[in-house]
């Protein structure tokens, strides 16, 4: 997790779990859990895009509290607008963050992709019914199998990762299309 998130940021969400641990509040930790994204590309702000290790720091924090499109575009304009033109590494962390809210809000524990498909697994409190998920997977049957571990196998092949990026957030897409 330290890897994941920081150094700062894994203190503060250890600090925020033990106080509340400390105050009886066991629902906080437990609701507080993070999707698993592994859709193999580079995910940071690069120490050329950005040189001191404080201020980068603080831009994962902040970053790591947005939850929602609109609060992530205006970050990336105030990147920009400091830093200059976001480099590939910090735009695919911006794509990330995006799917990983996604995730969380469908009820998707992990997410692992590669050139030729991706493999979505689910929290047993998904708030996806199993009737949504076989109507998806009716829906495109060439492309998703739901395996008996309630897996959902998304197969195609993708060039790069912009193109696994896409066609993931497409499939989410459709998933929180069925899910409203």
């Amino acid at each position: 997790h330290v890897r994941e998130v920081g150094v700062e940021l894994y203190q503060q969400m250890l600090e925020d779990a033990v106080s509340a641990l400390q105050a009886g509040d066991d629902e906080a930790v437990i609701d507080e859990w993070s999707p698993q994204i592994n859709l193999g590309v580079s995910v940071l702000i690069p120490e050329t895009y950005v040189e001191d290790l404080t201020v980068r720091l603080s831009l994962y924090r902040r970053l790591a509290d947005i939850d929602n499109d609109a609060e992530r575009e205006g970050f990336a304009a105030e990147l920009i607008d400091r830093f200059g033109p976001l480099p590939d590494e910090t735009r695919q962390l911006m794509d990330i963050t995006s799917i990983k809210t996604t995730c969380k809000q469908l009820g998707i524990s992990k997410l692992d992709a590669g050139p030729k498909g991706a493999v979505f697994s689910f929290r047993n409190d998904t708030s996806m019914e199993p009737g949504q998920i076989m109507m998806l997977v009716r829906s495109k049957p060439s492309q998703l199998k739901l395996r008996p571990d309630s897996r959902l196998v998304f197969s195609g092949t993708w060039s790069s990762a912009d193109k696994r990026m896409s066609a993931v957030r497409r499939l989410l897409t459709d998933m929180q299309t069925l899910n409203n």
